[in-house]
């Protein structure tokens, strides 16, 4: 079994498991092609000893992945739901004549709509991520790049749809209330926006942890091991 204390500091079982098949690629890619096909006095190949070793960090990966994904996908529901009522409830009335917003012309307005939009598609974006997280298989070979990068994808979604969702409420409650509301306007929507903030920030260093280990590599040898 692969022991507890690792060499390294990466957060996450899953991105553990990450990095442990880079240093496997890395040193297959060093030695000769024909070494990697020998048996050792257990008759197992490398590969089937990595695999074997690794078996448990697998699995505690594939739980973290899913916890995570939980969490997330819960929020990314919240916000598609939230997003799809403001895009159905427009702020103002319509004109009866062409049936169109009154307050169209209005920069609050575009930008309500503009932003609803975006918190709409990309709360579904990353909640597909998250789902296809959940239903994975999570093999071996799918914590390299597939597991990872479907995280990334969500979590960027998830970020860009929150901001977007608090941008589009301050521009409607202000289109409303801009006349009541000139001097606080500030105050109260930062307020308001504190509690998915607390979210964004709680969630944001794993994010930040993610794209790291996704994108640092190995150490690249200078020369060639003859063996």
């Amino acid at each position: 079994m692969l022991r507890d204390t690792l060499p390294w500091h990466i957060p996450g079982h899953a991105l553990q498991m990450q990095w442990e098949i880079k240093w496997y690629k890395y040193v297959k890619k060093s030695m000769p092609h024909h070494f990697f096909s020998h048996f050792n006095n257990h008759n197992m190949t490398p590969k089937e000893i990595f695999t074997e070793n690794h078996g448990e960090l697998v699995r505690k990966g594939g739980k973290w992945l899913n916890n995570t994904s939980s969490s997330c996908s819960v929020v990314a529901a919240l916000i598609a739901t939230v997003a799809f009522s403001s895009t159905a409830s427009i702020p103002g009335s319509f004109n009866d004549k062409n049936g169109l917003p009154i307050l169209e012309h209005a920069t609050e307005f575009t930008i309500f709509a503009i932003a609803s939009l975006i918190a709409l598609c990309f709360s579904v974006t990353s909640l597909i991520m998250f789902l296809a997280i959940l239903t994975s298989r999570h093999q071996e070979k799918d914590f390299h790049k597939q597991l990872p990068k479907k995280l990334a994808w969500g979590l960027t979604a998830l970020f860009i749809s929150i901001g977007s969702m608090l941008i589009s409420f301050c521009a409607a409650h202000y289109l409303v209330l801009k006349d009541k509301l000139q001097h606080v306007a500030g105050p109260v929507y930062a307020v308001a926006c504190l509690p998915i903030a607390f979210f964004a920030v709680a969630q944001f260093p794993l994010y930040l942890d993610l794209l790291r280990a996704t994108s640092r590599k190995v150490p690249q040898r200078s020369y060639k091991v003859d063996l």
